[in-house]
């Protein structure tokens, strides 16, 4: 079954446009919790636009789900991963005033560095995943790296899909396929979507975690966030 973890940047982007703690990010990701999500998504970034990184240190306090941070691995980000040990670090190649993560890894350029990080957060007992594109090299070179698992871009196709979803998808089956060959674990973000979830899951079905937060949190607008929530995990159950 694939496990829906809500990124819940987007929450932290209202609250700091007027300051205070309205709304409250800690209760909105227990709210997540407790209607059905199975994981909660943070992603730090060096200005702290969104997430602080006090709230991943509040965060962990709290989160009884799965706890996945993930982001471009700095110095102060590999400090604080290591600090709060979440269930899952996802590494992301976001430089820091990308308005939002655009690319994954080239993980054979970045094969020592990557190595390096892996087996770092991994003496801690964090399961590591890597950002990747859906392109097969880079996916052998995740699994060369050591890491646990990949985490799909899937921005392509979500661009793409409107216009025509089975070619749309057709790579990142091939890049499922091969992943799960390698014994890679497969996880997969960006851009997913009520118009887009279901067709995807159901053409990967080795997939064993989608990070969403733009698209779920825009939804809530309308539908409230725990029926969004049931909306979505009904398109991957």
């Amino acid at each position: 079954m694939t496990r829906l973890s809500v990124n819940i940047n987007k929450i932290a982007t209202i609250r700091n446009a007027r300051g205070g703690n309205n709304p409250n990010l800690v209760k909105v990701a227990l709210d997540c919790e407790r209607f059905g999500a199975q994981g909660i998504t943070v992603h730090p970034r060096p200005d702290e636009r969104h997430i602080r990184y006090q709230d991943v240190l509040d965060l962990k306090e709290v989160v009884t789900t799965e706890f996945n941070i993930e982001g471009n691995p700095d110095e102060r980000f590999i400090e604080l991963v290591k600090r709060v040990k979440p269930a899952q670090v996802t590494l992301v190649p976001d430089s820091p005033d990308a308005i939002t993560s655009n690319a994954g890894w080239d993980t054979i350029r970045h094969a020592d560095h990557l190595r390096y990080l892996i087996d770092t957060f991994k003496a801690d007992g964090i399961r590591v995943s890597i950002f990747v594109d859906a392109d097969e090299h880079m996916i052998e070179g995740a699994k060369a790296v050591g890491c646990d698992r990949i985490e799909l871009y899937t921005e392509p196709y979500a661009t793409h899909y409107p216009a025509n979803r089975k070619a749309a998808v057709a790579p990142f089956v091939r890049a499922a396929r091969l992943a799960t060959e390698l014994g890679l674990g497969l996880n997969a973000g960006h851009d997913l979507s009520l118009e887009n979830l279901r067709f995807f899951s159901e053409q990967i079905p080795d997939l064993q975690e989608v990070s969403i937060g733009h698209a779920l949190i825009s939804d809530a607008l309308y539908f409230g966030l725990e029926n969004t929530i049931q909306m979505y995990l009904r398109e991957i159950q």
